[in-house]
């Protein structure tokens, strides 16, 4: 007997994707710990190419992680619209700040980079093509 594969509604689709993007953010980050020196680095403030860890640093990055976050919840929760267009965006966002830190990453990172970035290329085409109600 064959199962019948429902459509999935787009604002779902959008969801999973966001969660599966933040799913590989931790764990870039967190495999990131186990590079030689980066602990030496954390303990002495350092944020790798953005510096020292200062407050209004810890706040940006802060707030560049909240968002696609908060997106796996605003994908659904939003209007058709509002949400059609900020998973555009920041899809497209989200892709060329990935594509901007990938140089001379460790093969751990390259990897989960260009996962990432298929994951939030697919978020902007997945709702670019969000079909019209009929």
């Amino acid at each position: 007997m064959q199962r019948q594969n429902d459509p999935i509604p787009t604002p779902i689709r959008l969801s999973a994707l966001w969660a599966a993007t933040m799913f590989c953010y931790v764990y870039g980050d967190y495999f990131g710990l186990y590079v030689d020196g980066k602990l030496e680095a954390v303990a002495q403030g350092s944020i790798g190419p953005l510096g020292h860890a200062s407050p209004g640093i810890l706040v940006a990055v802060s707030l560049m992680m909240a968002i696609p976050a908060c997106m796996v919840a605003l994908s659904v929760l939003l209007p058709p619209a509002a949400s059609r267009w900020s998973n555009i965006i920041l899809g497209i966002a989200y892709t060329g700040i990935m594509a901007l830190t990938i140089q001379g990453s460790p093969p751990f990172y390259f990897t989960l980079a260009i996962i990432e970035m298929i994951l939030t290329l697919s978020i902007a085409v997945v709702a670019w093509t969000w079909p019209r109600a009929k």
